[in-house]
């Protein structure tokens, strides 16, 4: 039968191996917190169309462990209800709950730069993996954290009890943060923000840091890393991209029904200067949202199996669509905003700054909005007002 501890260590090696982990305290937390334990009831595997449940006793014990020590992210419930151990074969659904891949978490929590004397705040708790990570390094008792939907909540506090971390653990709108146990040194969440809750500045001390994945799309997202001043703004930069699942009462709901009827009245149409495959690519998905932050990308066809994209801003009853058109694409836009005149006037811009990558990207965060920008580009530069 398989060791878990060497499973662990084996996982570790791994992660030094990707650069992720460098600190020896945060090595020796992987190597003691047993992840298979935050996985229970069971896990779905993507066989394409469809989840395939897989569960400790139907796995069995060695296949378990080996699956619970991948450097994969592993769903834990489908469409806000379903685990594993209810289910009875492959079924359809969307995730709404994860055990993040290891490699993401560990590389999180190394850019914390956490120290023993921290006060902890964790948005998404999701399994509670992470958490008791964090528990390792600053103990039970100085780590709170937040989960929105309480099925997910009570298994992590059932996994982080059997672990040994009897931590605050708290069902609610993370969004909202935590005040009772404020302020915190750290603030770190595990769910993308459309942007970084001015709630998590104002409990978080100065000097303290704040990160956060900020961005509405599935991909094209990046890793915030801000500090907190003596004023309450918070500056920093984004560090890298980044994906999670995006917190709940700011999740996108797909537009359904009849994409052309929506775009059926434009307003101009012309040739686009930049095709819109380009925002397939992680930076100019970024830029857009920076520059149309309403914005939705969607895929379809036209009746001949042609391809469509369309950009959709619902809260601004705006619109471009996409065709090809020779050797390039068309653009039809409508509404009172031209959506694709914004966005393609950032990507060439960018272009023209020598495509910097979204490291590049540095932020400031108030109680009024949000501010963007790329050194070196007077016309990279956005404001996103705080409803």
């Amino acid at each position: 039968m398989t060791d878990p501890a060497s499973e662990r260590r084996r996982m570790a090696e791994l992660l030094v191996e990707k650069g992720v982990l460098t600190s020896p305290w945060l090595r020796e937390a992987v190597e003691a917190v047993p992840r298979e334990r935050f996985l229970r009831p069971g896990v779905f595997l993507d066989e394409g169309r469809a989840w395939r449940p897989v569960t400790p006793s139907g796995a069995g014990p060695d296949a378990w462990l080996s699956l619970a020590h991948r450097l994969d992210t592993l769903t834990t419930q489908l469409d806000g209800h379903l685990t594993a151990d209810r289910a009875d074969g492959p079924v359809p659904g969307v995730p709404t709950s994860s055990s993040t891949d290891p490699a993401t978490v560990v590389g999180m929590i190394e850019a914390l730069d956490l120290g023993t004397d921290h006060r902890v705040l964790e948005i998404g708790t999701g399994t509670g993996y992470s958490t008791a990570l964090l528990c390792h390094r600053v103990g039970e008792d100085d780590v709170a954290t937040v989960e929105v939907d309480p099925q997910v909540a009570a298994r992590a506090d059932a996994a982080l009890e059997s672990a040994g971390h009897s931590t605050w653990t708290v069902t609610g709108d993370g969004l909202l943060g935590h005040p009772y146990r404020a302020p915190y040194d750290r603030v770190i969440a595990t769910c993308a923000v459309r942007r970084i809750p001015y709630a998590w500045i104002r409990q978080t001390r100065p000097g303290g840091v704040v990160l956060a994945t900020v961005g509405s799309w599935p991909w094209g997202t990046g890793l915030a890393r801000v500090t907190v001043g003596e004023d309450g703004t918070a500056e920093g930069a984004i560090t890298g991209p980044s994906s999670f699942m995006q917190a709940r009462a700011q999740a996108v709901t797909p537009l359904a029904g009849d994409l052309s009827a929506r775009a059926a009245h434009a307003d101009s149409v012309r040739p686009a200067r930049v095709p819109p495959l380009v925002l397939e690519e992680w930076m100019p998905a970024f830029l857009a949202q920076l520059a149309a932050p309403g914005a939705q990308l969607v895929r379809a066809t036209d009746g001949d199996g042609a391809p469509l994209r369309y950009l959709f801003d619902p809260e601004r009853e705006s619109f471009a669509e996409f065709r090809p058109r020779g050797g390039g694409w068309s653009v039809r836009q409508g509404g009172p905003v031209a959506l694709w005149d914004v966005v393609e006037h950032a990507l060439l811009a960018w272009r023209d700054a020598g495509g910097p990558g979204i490291e590049a990207v540095r932020l400031r965060v108030t109680g009024r909005s949000h501010h963007y920008r790329i050194e070196g580009s007077p016309e990279l530069r956005w404001e996103h007002r705080l409803a």
